[in-house]
Formats: structure tokens, sequence, C-alpha cells
């Protein structure tokens, strides 16, 4: 007999030890309490003729606690269970110790690879971490039930962010206010600011106010460009009056403002960049932060906003000098460039910024690309109109919603956290019996929706006064001090999520075939993904609670589901021999196929994850032919919401080597000029979850990204 432990490891079965465990209860009771040793034996006899091949402790430890009862020794059965409880209490306990020792020593290759865009050597982030830890005891011990600490541990759902769940006033990621704060004033640790006259001074505000929102929550947040538009003409009105008043020929002024302007644009940019660059939020990491290039925004400022938009993506494909002076790819701001009719054709009056964008692609990762016509056939409000809008972070996004005034509204929004399920996990439960599967997916959902409502208890205790940048001075409300934010919960104005990972593998185990066939595992993919749909409409119908269906960027969950599945049904070929699961709904890493079916084909699952989704496809070197990504830009803006290109420029300081460094065969990165192995001496940027890491993955998603293949290759276009 096995026995499976909490951990979700199978041991062998050891009478010995329940025999130890009701002496050493023994200890603590009366002598006519004691069980006697044919007592103790009976009942390891009743267990072993239950003739289980496994058994779980939990159940074990069960049936001592009713045969205790049965016999009479209340008071034993009393002290067994206090003892089990402080086990428990003492193992949970030592589990904690054990990974401050380890974050501290800075041995673990789990907290030094938990977060591609975080240095666990840093004390900031350290602090961070600690922070975490003692919230996920506490998260763990009193917050959440017993079944769903045990899902989670065994991989079957993934309770995000437990290290910021003890603290009820967190949130995921939002869609920051910045026109309400910048235009209206605002308040930062209770100094007035108030509206800033010259575009310089906006951007430099605009990144104190990111940096402080950031604080206040665990996710992403996004910015657009747009609300910073009008200070760029409130800055040419300034040099204006200044040329005016000396008395300057009408030809002089323009000459001079022209000059003026644009060196301040250029400044503020710079400024922009290198503060969001080198600021730390207390999460420990420079913000999460995306940043919207969108000129549909606005016709009033659009001019200011497609000079804004070219200095930023001028600026980006420069990079950022890292200590040896050598330009790289920074991490952050994300960019978001929103394709529409004035930029996507060669004739368009904007298509200049889709030549930059191609650009800063090829070199530097980003933009990311939303088409404003998927966009719209995919995101209808309540008045029948097609919306366009940006995500919040790297990929959450929000429903549509229009609000009393009948407008729609998209800044000032957020999300309240996220579950996800292990769609694999269901999928191996049911051993191919697709009635099974579908029962199985039903009660793993519920445990999600249980999950999930937990969240939304907790975070709806929060006051106004728990995070005041948020909820009093404009970057998400403008509540009185005390006020609840309970409503701001409900009627669609935030989401929250459902997660999903692992469809690939889910579909391939059920049906033998990939979701990519366009066959029968499309066919049983698009049903599990309209499943989760369906799950979701009928929780926000019955509670007014706006759950939405999100592509996961399972970054450091892949490699523990992985594990997980491992241990629960060992390796099976083609879906748990690897460290790794499949992202959401993307097509598996490893599959051969090209840019453009690939995206074609995600289009399909991407419009059902309707609460967050992005697709890639990898590119080689394709600096030397902007064409073939402006090809993929146009087919993006006629069959994709939303994707993204994977370039590779990296950097040795060992050597000096520019180019793609490599993963070996053991998973360790190295230079292919000099060999160099060292982390600390190597610059990398890849794509991993949808924002660029820079300091290193785990082994799960290192393999990840080894077995990536290209589906774009510039050799391929040069033939």
């Amino acid at each position: 007999m096995k026995v499976i432990k909490r951990n979700g490891h199978m041991v062998d079965y050891c009478p010995e030890k329940i025999e130890e465990a009701i002496r050493k209860a023994n200890l603590e009771v009366e002598e006519d309490d004691e069980a006697s040793s044919v007592q103790i034996k009976n009942i390891i006899k009743y267990i072993e003729k239950l003739g289980k091949k496994r058994i779980l402790v939990e159940d074990i430890q069960d049936i001592i606690e009713m045969k205790l009862m049965s016999i009479g020794k209340y008071t034993l059965a009393k002290k067994y269970i206090t003892y089990r409880y402080t086990r428990e209490l003492v193992r949970k306990s030592n589990t904690t110790d054990l990974a401050i020792k380890e974050l501290i020593d800075g041995e673990s290759s789990y907290w030094n690879t938990e977060n591609s865009n975080k240095n666990a050597k840093i004390v900031t982030t350290q602090r961070d971490y600690l922070a975490g830890i003692t919230s996920t005891d506490i998260t763990r011990r009193f917050l959440l039930p017993e079944d769903i600490v045990q899902a989670h541990d065994d991989g079957i759902i993934h309770f995000h962010d437990a290290d910021y769940f003890a603290q009820n006033a967190l949130h995921n990621c939002d869609l920051i206010d910045l026109e309400d704060m910048l235009q209206n004033g605002t308040n930062i640790n209770g100094i007035m600011i108030e509206k800033p006259h010259r575009f310089l001074t906006a951007m430099t505000i605009a990144t104190q106010l990111i940096t402080a929102v950031n604080s206040s929550q665990y996710g992403g947040c996004t910015i657009t460009l747009t609300h910073l538009a009008p200070f760029v003409r409130l800055s040419k009105e300034f040099y204006e009056k200044k040329y005016k008043a000396r008395k300057c020929t009408k030809a002089e002024i323009e000459k001079y403002v022209a000059e003026d302007l644009k060196k301040e644009i250029i400044d503020g940019v710079q400024t922009f960049q290198y503060q969001i660059n080198s600021m730390t939020t207390t999460n420990g990491q420079a913000p999460f932060l995306s940043v919207c290039l969108y000129l549909g925004e606005t016709e009033e400022y659009k001019e200011e906003l497609a000079m804004l938009i070219e200095e930023v993506l001028k600026q980006r494909i420069e990079g950022m000098k890292n200590e040896k002076g050598v330009y790289i790819t920074p991490a952050f701001p994300k960019l978001l460039y929103v394709l529409e009719e004035d930029n996507i054709k060669k004739s368009s009056k904007y298509f200049y910024l889709t030549k930059l964008a191609a650009e800063c692609t090829a070199k530097r990762m980003v933009p990311d690309y939303i088409s404003e016509k998927i966009m719209k056939q995919n995101k209808i409000d309540k008045n029948g109109d097609g919306q366009c809008y940006p995500c919040m972070g790297c990929r959450s996004f929000l429903t549509p919603y229009v609000d009393k005034n009948g407008k729609p509204k998209y800044y000032g929004r957020f999300n309240q956290g996220v579950v996800t399920i292990n769609l694999v996990d269901i999928a191996l439960s049911s051993d191919k019996n697709e009635e099974d599967f579908w029962e199985i997916f039903d009660e793993r959902l519920e445990l999600c929706h249980r999950a999930l409502q937990i969240r939304h208890k907790r975070l709806s205790r929060a006051t106004s006064d728990v995070a005041p940048i948020l909820w009093q001075h404009g970057a998400l409300a403008r509540l009185e001090k005390g006020e609840s934010i309970h409503e701001l919960l409900h009627h669609g104005y935030s989401t929250i999520s459902l997660g999903y990972a692992g469809l690939y593998e889910c579909v391939k185990y059920m049906t033998g075939n990939s979701h990519t066939d366009n066959g029968v595992g499309k066919e049983f993919g698009l049903r599990v993904m309209q499943h989760l749909n369906d799950k979701c409409k009928e929780w926000k119908q019955a509670e007014d609670i706006d759950y939405s269906v999100y592509g996961t960027p399972i970054e450091s969950t892949t490699y523990k589901f992985s594990k997980c599945l491992r241990d629960r049904f060992g390796i099976i070929k083609g879906i748990t021999d690897r460290n790794y699961i499949t992202n959401s709904y993307h097509v598996p890493v490893f599959e051969e196929i090209d840019a453009f079916t690939k995206l074609k084909l995600e289009s399909d699952f991407q419009r059902l994850s309707p609460g967050g989704a992005i697709s890639y496809i990898e590119t080689s070197n394709l600096s030397n032919n902007l064409e073939a990504i402006i090809e993929v830009i146009k087919f993006i803006y006629d069959n994709i919401m939303y994707a993204e290109l994977n370039t590779k420029l990296d950097y040795c300081q060992e050597c000096g080597y520019t180019g793609e460094i490599l993963i070996g065969e053991d998973l360790e990165w190295y230079c292919p000029n000099c060999g160099n192995k060292d982390h600390d001496k190597l610059n990398v940027a890849r794509r991993t979850c949808g924002y660029i890491g820079a300091n290193f993955w785990n082994k799960g998603r290192t393999q990840e990204i080894k077995e990536r293949v290209v589906h774009l290759d510039n050799k391929d276009n040069e033939e």
C-alpha cells in the first residue's frame, strides 16, 4: 500500500508510524485513557484490511480518530487531534522558516529565478519576498479553506499572488486615469500636486504617480500617451508667448518654437524612460508599466500625440546603456501600438510611425500590436458599439463598460485578482473518459469559483483610506475618506479573472491531436474554452461580479504545474515529459508552424479569452528586413486582436559579443563567442509572459525558451 502525502508525493505504507503517533498521544492522557498495544494493533489491522493500493495520509488520520472514539477513548482521540493539528502548524512553520533562510542565504534557485524582472540579491526585493513569505503563510493557515490550499499545492489550481493576499486592500492590475490626476490635480503622501503647465513637468509627475500606483497593487498598470498630449500644446503656447514678447517675426517664432518644443519632448521622454527604469516600487522592482500609443483616442490633440509617439519609438530603438555603457533592451515600459486606418497603409498619414514601430520591434522587441479593427469586433459594449482600449499591464483586458452617462469608460478601472485552473490535470484525471472529463472540469471550476469569491470578499472590505492615491486622488476613483470600494467591485466596473493553462496538453491527451489540427483537436479545444466562458457568464449573472476568462502568464507556475503532473500521473510522452506546460491557448513552442498560420489559428482562441490574452511569433533577426515585419503587422491588423514579435539581441559583457546568447543542453545560458556563463555578465532579454524579462528564469521556463521554434526566419524571406 502506498500513502499519498500532503505534497502529492507517494511513500510506502509504514505501520510503525501509526503506532508511534498513537503512543505519543498516550503520553498526554491518564493511564485509563491510554490505548493498549492490542487496540493499537487492531487499528492498524483495520487500515490494512481496507485493501487500498493508495491512501491519503489525511484519511489514515481520520480513521485513527474514528476508531479511538469507537472504543471509548475520547480523551485520547482529543489529544491525537491536538497532536495532529500541532504537527500541521509545525510543518507549515518549518516550511516558512526554511523559505526565509533560503532567500536570505541566496542559495535557492527558486527565489533567484522566481520572477525574471526581480533580482533576489537586492535588499529591496528581499524585503518584498520576506513580506510575501509571511503573507503566504498567513493565507495558507488562516485565510483559505484546506481543500483550496491542497488543490493549490497539488497543482490542480493556482491561487495567484498569495504573497500579497494577507493585505485585503491589494488588487491585481489597472488602467491609470492619468488624465484625471494631471488635469484635476492629485495628492502623493499628503502633498498636493496641481495641474502642470509644461510637458516636461507633466512627464516628471507622471513617473511619480506611476510608481506610487504600482506600489499600491501587485500587478501591471497601463497609461496612455494621449493623456500627456495636451501638455505638449501647453508647452508650445508657452514658447509662442515667449518669442512674441521678444518681438520676433512670425517666421522666427515658428522656427524657435519648433526647436524648443522638439527639445522639450526629447527631454521629457528621456526623463520618463530613465525614471521608470531606475525607480523601485515597494514590490522591489521597476514599475510593471505599459504605455499605450493610440492615435484614435483623440482628434483634438492628434498632432501632439503623433509627436510623442515618434519620440518614444526613437528613444526605445536607441535603447538604454548597461553598466558597460553599451545600449541594450530595457524591460520597461512595455509599448502598446494600436493599428488603425490612419497608420496601417503606406498611403496613411501616420504610416511613418508604423515604420518606426517595425524598426523598434526588430531591435527592441516592442511595441506589441493591438488591432483596432479586430478589437472593435470582439469588444462590443451594451450600446452595440465596438470599443478599442489597451490591456492592463501585459495582457489583462477589461470587458466593455458604459458609465451612467452612456459613455465608454476604461481608465480608472482594474482587475481584482486571478485563480488559474490546470486543464492538463483535468484531462489526466479523467483517463480519457470524456464524460468524466466534463464532470471533473465542473468540480474544479467550482473550486476556482470559491477561491475567486474569497478574493472578491477580502478586497470588498477595503476602504479608500488604504491606498489614497488609488481610491481618493484619481488613479482609479475619487471616493471620500473612509468610503468603501465595494461598489467598484460590481456592475462590470472591475473584472476578476478565471485563468487557465495547458490547453494544448489537455486537448492532445483527450483527442490524440493538437488543437492546431483544424479538426477534432481544435473543435475540442474550442469547446473547452467556451465552457470556461459559459461558467463565467453564469457566475456573473448570479452575483453581478464580472468574472472573465484569462490566458494566464504562468511564469514560474509552468514549472510547478509540470512537476505536480509528473508526481501525480508519472511521465506521459508528449504530455508530462517536459519541465513546463503550455501557456493558455498557445500553440506549443516546439510545434513547427509558420507565423501567419499561428496568428490566424490563435485568433479563434483569443476571442474566447476576453479577460486577457496575447499571441506571439518567434523571429530571427529581422533588423535588415523591416518589410517582413510590416507584412506581419498588416496581418495582425486584419486577423488578430493583440500580438507581438519576439526577436533576440543580447550582449556579453565579457567579450563584447552582440547577438543571441544561447542555452546549452544543461539549460545554462552561455555566450557562443567566449563561453561566458556568468549571469551577472550577460545581458539577456526574452519575452517571458508578455513582459520582457532580463533576470533569467527557472529551469522550466528556460527549457521552454530553448525549445521555441522560429516562426518567421529572415533566411526564408531572403529566399
